[in-house]
Parts: structure tokens; C-alpha cells; sequence
């Protein structure tokens, strides 16, 4: 990549994400390696290496995607989504495929197997490839392509560029999360304060 390419740093729950990128696209989203799961989750600060002005759009919006993954993972389906400038997205390939697959498909507190992702891709043979796929992404694109949630059909979480530590971290914020707002969406108890009207008016 050429001098063009801007880095931005995001401190988060996991720790210091490194993003790079260019007014073309997102190259890289660098994690940190984790040797113990961190304590629990404490708000990201805002991106920490270069003046809001001279952040090429797309790093900017991946560390808005970012900071609210961790902070209010539910407003993720309405911010977009930055622009991707990495070789493994721009060539037609079966990994570019299972890649945006994975993207649009499998969605916050999710989890599929490398046959069911291979099924969504298009080709429900490929199970082995789509395990290539997943070790290709982490050079790229971790959390926002989520090689996170493929699983293997066992259960078991598999392996993990980022390693297994910090994959099994964002499964479980994910299931909690998704439990907290499903949780929030529940009507109110019985004898709770609740717009809605009674079930019964009059005596």
C-alpha cells in the first residue's frame, strides 16, 4: 500500500485495535493478542493516533462500527459500513464470496458452522474451504467480517487468528449482549410502571 495509507487506534475492552486504511477503504484491522480475558467491559475511547480531520472516511467509520460493537452493539445495524480496500475482497474468489457471506448474513449473537456458512456461500461442499476463508480473513478484516462466529459443528469454537481467548471473548459479549437487549424488550412486569393501558377499565 502506498504513503497514502492512514492508521487510527481504538482502545477497547480486548485492547488497542489498530485500523489502517486509505480514502479508498479499510486495509487492516490489527487485534491485540491476549494472554488472560480481560476484566469486564469498559467504554472505548475515542481513536487516539490522528486529528478527527485527517482520518479518511472509511477509518472513521470503522471506528464508529467499533466503539459501538462494544458499547451499544444494537445501533450497528444502522451505521454503514466502510469501504473495504483489501486484495482478498476485490478479486472474485469462493473466500471473497464466504467472506461477504459471513458479513451480511450472520448477524450479531449468531454462530454458524463451516458447513452452514459453506451452505449460505453456495456451495454446501466446501466446508474445507471455507476454513481457508476464515484463516485468510484475520489479516484483514476481524470483527467486522466476524470469522468469529463460525464454530465448529461440535460446539466447539474452533480456532482463531486472533486467538482462541479473544474469540471466545466476543462470543460471550455477543450472547450477552443479545440476552440484554432481549431482555429490554420484554414487556414490563405486572405491577411495574408501563404505558400501556390496563388490561381491564372501568369497575
Amino acid at each position: 500500500f502506498d504513503k497514502s495509507q492512514k492508521h487510527v487506534a481504538l482502545l477497547s475492552p480486548v485492547g488497542r485495535i489498530e485500523i489502517s486504511g486509505c480514502e479508498t477503504g479499510v486495509h487492516e484491522i490489527k487485534l491485540p493478542k491476549m494472554s488472560v480475558l480481560p476484566h469486564p467491559a469498559v467504554p472505548p475511547a475515542p481513536p487516539n493516533t490522528l486529528c478527527e480531520e485527517e482520518i479518511p472516511e472509511p477509518l472513521q467509520q470503522c471506528s464508529a462500527w467499533l466503539r459501538a460493537y462494544f458499547c451499544e452493539p444494537a445501533s450497528t445495524a444502522t451505521l454503514p459500513v466502510p469501504a473495504f480496500h483489501h486484495p482478498l475482497l476485490q478479486r472474485d474468489s469462493f473466500t471473497r464470496q464466504v467472506l461477504w457471506t459471513l458479513l451480511n448474513d450472520v448477524k450479531f449473537g449468531e454462530a454458524v458452522s463451516y458447513k452452514q456458512l459453506a451452505d449460505l456461500a453456495g456451495n454446501s461442499r466446501a466446508a474445507r474451504a471455507v476454513g481457508g476463508a476464515m484463516r485468510s480473513n484475520p489479516v484483514s478484516i476481524p470483527i467486522l467480517i466476524p470469522c468469529h462466529r463460525v464454530i465448529r459443528s461440535s460446539g466447539d469454537t474452533g480456532n482463531y487468528g486472533g486467538g482462541q481467548l479473544l474469540k471466545e471473548w466476543l462470543l460471550s459479549h455477543e450472547k450477552l449482549q443479545k440476552e440484554k437487549l432481549q431482555e429490554e424488550k420484554k414487556p414490563a412486569p405486572s405491577g411495574s410502571p408501563c404505558p400501556a393501558p390496563p388490561p381491564h377499565s372501568g369497575a
